[in-house]
């Protein structure tokens, strides 16, 4: 049988993603209930990471940890794949050894060529295309705060970057509509644009987007590897800042997410954090949840070998 990887959100059906979330919400009462919860016992993760990293890292090994399993962080520096080793030979010999693979990469084509060489599971934790462990994440935290979000609308402001693509590909999959908004030349990629078609609207006004959305949620203006751009975009994207204001004219109960780390007085006005309809932490503390529910549903059990 050959493995289940968790590239993007479209390797999964929507039933599938469903349940996970669910799964994640009760694995998180289980955890808060203290309840001692170890299907992996002795299954390992290995991380590969090229890119830095604060909330995927703390929730895949707190995740599977918590789970009764282990897992080994290893950077570019410490691997041969650093030093050029081909990464379908560091995929045939790591997939003999381990029991997943997660891994956070530039381009997403380094992970498609892992995973086809991978014995076991390989997960998306961030690659330049995509993002889906947040969105699964981020899915949860809405789920919880405010029931379904099938038939509701999100707004994305500012870059149609990787974050951005993954709400693309969310809209398709949880059934709902999207707008994003964003400044000419910085639109999400148009593969995925195409692939969800009207499910998806591109404008240029944030307030436009906005309006009666459900859901809101933007990301920081230059990602990791766009430092060199950061002047350019603040003067392109300072109309994208989210504040108060325009959360005013969502709906009265819409909820604010941002996947973090956030930059107060760029893209959110120094205060929206604190908020209360924005819910940032919780959808933080989610990754752990969620992840630990995508580890369950990847990772063979331990007690299958029993």
């Amino acid at each position: 049988m050959s493995a289940r990887h968790f590239l993007s959100l479209m390797d999964c059906t929507p039933e599938e993603l469903v349940s996970l979330i669910r799964r994640g919400t009760e694995l998180k009462s289980l955890r808060n209930r203290g309840v001692l919860f170890e299907p992996l016992k002795n299954r390992v993760l290995g991380m590969i990471f090229e890119k830095a990293s604060t909330r995927t890292r703390l929730s895949f090994e707190a995740g599977m940890i918590q789970l009764g399993g282990q897992a080994i962080f290893l950077s570019p520096r410490d691997t041969q794949l650093g030093r050029g080793e081909p990464i379908a030979d560091a995929a045939r010999v790591m997939s003999r050894m381990l029991d997943a693979v997660m891994i956070r990469t530039f381009a997403h084509s380094n992970l498609v060529e892992f995973a086809a060489h991978s014995r076991v599971p390989v997960i998306n934790g961030l690659s330049d295309d995509l993002h889906p462990c947040q969105l699964l994440a981020d899915m949860q935290t809405y789920l919880e705060h405010r029931g379904s979000i099938t038939g509701k609308t999100v707004a994305w402001i500012g870059d149609g970057n990787n974050m951005c693509n993954s709400y693309i590909e969310a809209a398709q999959q949880f059934d709902f509509q999207l707008r994003v908004a964003c400044p000419e030349g910085y639109e999400p990629n148009p593969e995925f644009l195409a692939r969800a078609g009207d499910r998806v609207k591109v404008l240029r006004d944030p307030r436009e987007a906005v309006a009666g959305a459900h859901l809101v949620t933007t990301d920081v203006w230059a990602s990791m590897g766009q430092e060199d751009e950061i002047a350019e975009r603040h003067k392109l994207f300072k109309p994208y800042k989210v504040d108060r204001a325009l959360l005013d004219a969502a709906v009265a109960d819409v909820l604010f997410l941002h996947c973090l780390p956030a930059h107060r007085g760029e893209e959110i006005s120094e205060d929206l954090l604190d908020d209360p309809r924005a819910v940032a932490w919780d959808q933080a503390e989610n990754r752990l949840h969620a992840q630990k529910a995508l580890l369950e549903f990847l990772v063979e059990p331990a007690y299958h070998h029993a």
